[in-house]
């Protein structure tokens, strides 16, 4: 790391070391790389012609003379690195596996871990890329975890490969043994459903439609009941989560997969609610009419009499019994719609 100083600051630094820069906080002795004391080593380091110039010119001093000189002094008065927490140093990685294929010892396996820990999050992206989105990014991290391990323990130092390549193919293999494990559906049902894919999509761009059953089994030289076999036993291959959104976790107020699932057998209880209160209401409102105009409601829904019919038990016209009817289902109607406002 190299400090950027200010070019007038500086010369007036080296000049005089018993004074401070202006502006600038006073450094303890020994916190430079280089010390330098002695107006001899600046000659050799700034000419005697741009001290001169930076004396005169003071804070606006911007020759490109001075400034070329002030370069290689910025080089030289360099505070050191401070030390991070990113585990080993690329320089101090032979060093570390020197020391852990000697020893053996646990520290050093752990800083190699964490030296090599972003290669593992790049192979499990690169494999990620091709699974299925219900796949969690940090389980693949986990599983390609252990393949790191176990090659950081094999790897052998007089090997000409470099660690990364073959770390990285034994973190690949680590997170598809894990996958495969996971897996309860035979490799032999993914084989086949793979060159279905492949089937269907090359008859799609011949025929510019979507095959039929029989025409895919021909184009797999399968029988038809062996095809729809396999299909069957893709249907039950696929796990979704039931409280998942759908359309995405972003979505506000979205819908799961389990909130679109319903049994028929079984009544909706919140149906069920609202047509129990709807015939109470319509239970109310009935009684609410008159004599003759309630028998009508009830001759005609009830017993399933004709206006005709109820006309002759009344002792009126059909035509009476369709005035009486309409007046009837309008009382109705407006006192389940008032009950609904209120």
């Amino acid at each position: 790391m190299t400090i950027h100083l200010d070019a007038p600051a500086a010369v007036r630094a080296v000049a005089r070391d018993d004074a401070a820069p202006v502006g600038t906080i006073p450094q303890q002795r020994g916190v430079f790389a280089v010390e330098i004391d002695d107006a001899v080593e600046l000659d050799t380091l700034v000419p005697d012609a741009v001290l001169v110039d930076a004396e005169q010119a003071g804070a606006d001093l911007a020759d490109e003379v001075v400034t070329a000189e002030l370069v290689e002094l910025a080089d030289v008065i360099a505070l050191p690195e401070v030390p991070t927490q990113r585990g080993v140093q690329p320089a101090d990685v032979t060093d570390v596996w020197t020391a852990y294929k000697s020893t053996g010892e646990r520290a050093h396996r752990d800083a190699l871990i964490l030296h090599y820990a972003s290669l593992v999050s790049a192979v499990a992206g690169r494999v990620g890329m091709r699974l299925p989105a219900t796949v969690e990014q940090a389980d693949l991290v986990s599983y390609g975890m252990f393949g790191l391990i176990d090659a950081i323990e094999k790897y052998q130092l007089d090997r000409s490969v470099k660690f990364e390549s073959y770390a990285s193919s034994r973190i690949r293999g680590a997170i598809i043994d894990e996958l495969r494990a996971m897996d309860w559906v035979p490799r032999s049902v993914r084989t086949k459903a793979r060159s279905i894919d492949r089937a269907q999509a090359e008859l799609e761009a011949t025929l510019h439609r979507a095959p039929t059953e029989a025409e895919l089994a021909a184009h797999l030289q399968v029988p038809v009941g062996e095809l729809r076999q396999v299909c069957s036993q893709l249907a039950t291959s696929n796990l979704a989560a039931l409280d998942e959104l759908l359309g995405g976790e972003d979505r506000t107020g979205g819908v799961s997969l389990g909130d679109t699932l319903c049994d028929d057998r079984i009544d909706d209880p919140a149906g069920t609610l609202a047509d129990a209160e709807t015939a109470h209401l319509l239970a109310r409102s009935i009684e609410q009419l008159g004599e003759r105009e309630r028998i009508v409601v009830v001759l005609y829904y009830y017993e399933g009499m004709t206006l005709a019919e109820i006309g002759r038990v009344l002792g009126v016209t059909e035509s009476r019994i369709s005035q009486m009817h309409t007046a009837a289902m309008t009382r109705l109607r407006t006192r389940l719609t008032d009950a609904e406002r209120g």
